[in-house]
């Protein structure tokens, strides 16, 4: 059971660390990014080193504290955010940000968990690599949360997510024994897999501290286009023409709905977009290829080859380089619009690529039914991962949906779970989607999640109510 954090408890804690390692919370700290939820803590850890974090675990797990790991704040899922229960202790991992080195000739780049994500990535093209991991909040998200919730973003298309990138990883187990698993190796078979069962624990099973993370080449040279496509059915055929035309040289392939430029025209009307009039559907496409391939002449031949098929119906080539990072501008850019609109329910899902043409249409007459509202679909079409977000109709405000929020989510996953889809791709479970892996989730899997959670952290004081809700008994 967890028991609340006394002043004698906090006494022991800041005695056992140095000085300056507990905090005041700080304004607009362990807020939810969407604005409906509130964290607590009891008092903010900054710990600088592995050593440290393992002390603080040690006491937490002794005195039956909970401890709730902290890293950029940026999750949407509340896996940062304890809004009930006895306030716990929050383990910021904001001074653990060096980079242990980078080792070019093994394309690895070794990192503390709270290192942002956008050094980790300019660490790695100082020396002339790639860290493909690359998300709209990468200038404040940390590569402990990244690992925590597995993240996904722009580029799993072609590189994979979190999981994917990770080689090693340190942690501190919930009895603060140190995990040294901070290997560079592609090959290790040598029982089981704790990297893997700590990466998209999100914080329930350990906190992790340091990372070993693969990198690539960069690619010699770029290309984007946006083309309009006649629906999200033409836009997989198109995914299909261009693996045939660029191969492994697609790094990204975004769907981007008319209602999502609708909305950043409502909302940051000087926002440069590329057609006047929105297309129903576009797609986004980005090329990275090497040696003597062309990658704005394969954008060229897809967009003839598409055309002629009735595939696409227009479209533009970034001319240069300055044209592509505004097309990438808008496409991350939606996020905000949605925000500054406000959504009514929002979701983060994966749908099994021959699908999702039916899905889409699917579910917007589902939601039609409850309600006069608009959906924006948009998202990571290559690997099958959509935000289908529900928003009010023009003119109202989404308090005025408040009794049917949870009716409209429910409709989503239902029919996500109709079409062997996930009510999660990208964005983790938390404490939003505990009771979803309840209902959509397999027995025997929660069984074993269960069981694993019980046998690493008897005491239940890592991030409680994440991932796995708590039970009344």
């Amino acid at each position: 059971m967890i028991h609340p954090a006394t002043p004698e408890f906090l006494a022991r804690l800041e005695a056992a660390l140095p000085a300056g390692t507990l905090r005041e919370r700080r304004p607009g700290e362990l807020e939810d990014p969407r604005g409906r939820y509130q964290g607590q803590a009891a008092t903010i850890a900054c710990p600088a080193t592995v050593e440290e974090v393992s002390t603080i675990v040690q006491l937490c797990n002794a005195a039956c504290v909970s401890i709730v790991p902290l890293g950029g704040g940026t999750g949407l899922v509340l896996g940062q955010i304890a809004h009930d229960g006895p306030a716990p202790v929050v383990l910021s991992l904001e001074k653990m940000t060096k980079i242990r080195g980078v080792y070019p000739q093994e394309n690895v780049i070794v990192a503390e968990a709270g290192a942002i994500l956008a050094d980790v990535q300019t660490a790695a093209e100082e020396q002339g690599r790639l860290f493909p991991l690359s998300l709209g909040a990468e200038g404040s998200c940390r590569i402990g949360g990244n690992l925590s919730t597995n993240a996904g973003g722009l580029n799993v298309l072609r590189y994979g997510n979190a999981r994917e990138l990770c080689l090693g990883i340190e942690a501190v187990l919930p009895d603060g024994q140190i995990f040294h698993g901070l290997k560079r190796l592609r090959k290790d078979n040598t029982g089981y897999d704790l990297r893997n069962l700590l990466i998209g624990a999100e914080g329930t099973l350990g906190v992790i501290t340091a990372a070993a993370l693969r990198l690539f080449p960069r690619p010699e040279r770029t290309a984007a286009a946006i083309l309009i496509v006649p629906s999200p059915a033409a836009a997989l055929e198109l995914l299909n023409m261009a693996q045939g035309i660029a191969g492994e040289g697609i790094s990204a392939f975004e769907l981007i709905s008319g209602m999502g430029l609708d909305f950043l025209s409502d909302t940051m009307p000087d926002l440069r977009q590329p057609f006047e009039d929105h297309p129903e559907w576009s797609v986004l496409i980005d090329l990275g290829v090497s040696g003597a391939s062309d990658p704005e002449e394969m954008l060229a031949t897809l967009f003839e080859q598409g055309f002629e098929a009735g595939l696409v119906s227009d479209g533009v080539i970034a001319q240069s380089e300055a044209q592509r990072q505004d097309f990438w501008t808008l496409r991350e850019t939606i996020p905000e619009g949605n925000k500054r609109v406000g959504s009514i329910s929002s979701h983060d899902i994966s749908i099994p690529l021959s699908k999702i043409a039916a899905f889409i249409p699917e579910g917007i007459k589902r939601l039609e039914a409850l309600g006069d509202v608009r959906v924006n679909c948009f998202g990571h079409l290559g690997d099958g991962n959509l935000h289908y977000n529900v928003f009010p109709a023009r003119g109202r405000d989404r308090s005025e949906y408040e009794n049917i929020r949870l009716e409209v989510k429910r409709v989503v996953h239902d029919l996500v779970a109709e079409y062997d889809g996930s009510f999660s791709a990208e964005h983790g479970v938390g404490r939003l989607k505990s009771e979803d892996l309840e209902r959509y989730g397999d027995p025997a899997k929660l069984a074993a999640m269960r069981a694993i959670k019980a046998a690493l952290d008897p005491n239940g004081i890592m991030n409680p109510g994440a991932v796995l809700r708590l039970r009344a008994d």
